[in-house]
């Protein structure tokens, strides 16, 4: 079993910043693509970033050139890093982690969620 922990979201005004954490842990052979998601109220989630296990990113259209996704390997933890915040980046923040068991079966792990809310 795999544990997903985020940490880092709370309310900051426009054009303000966060750094959103998740850490893995748990039974972990190796974890390759870590993402982070998004879900605002009354809209479906959706996929703001990703970075595969060698460093390799992708952003939503809407949050390039503010935010900036990493991954610390060694740590099992992936972070976002979202500068000049908009409102309608509020919303709750999911980690994702595709994860390869020593069987070699693979998981996808969710984590529990972190609300962002940005609003003067």
């Amino acid at each position: 079993q795999v544990q997903l922990v985020e940490s880092g979201g709370g309310l900051v005004q426009p054009g303000g910043s966060l750094r959103l954490s998740c850490a893995a842990s748990g039974s972990i052979f190796r974890i390759n693509a870590m993402g982070w998601y998004r879900q605002a109220p009354g809209k479906q989630r959706e996929l703001v970033a990703a970075i595969t296990r060698g460093g390799r990113s992708n952003y939503a259209d809407s949050v390039k050139g503010r935010f900036t996704i990493s991954r610390d390997n060694a740590k099992n933890t992936v972070y976002l890093q979202m500068n000049s915040l908009e409102p309608e980046d509020t919303a709750v923040y999911y980690c994702k982690a595709a994860t390869v068991a020593l069987s070699g079966s693979q998981y996808d792990y969710w984590g529990q969620g972190t609300q962002v809310t940005v609003s003067s």
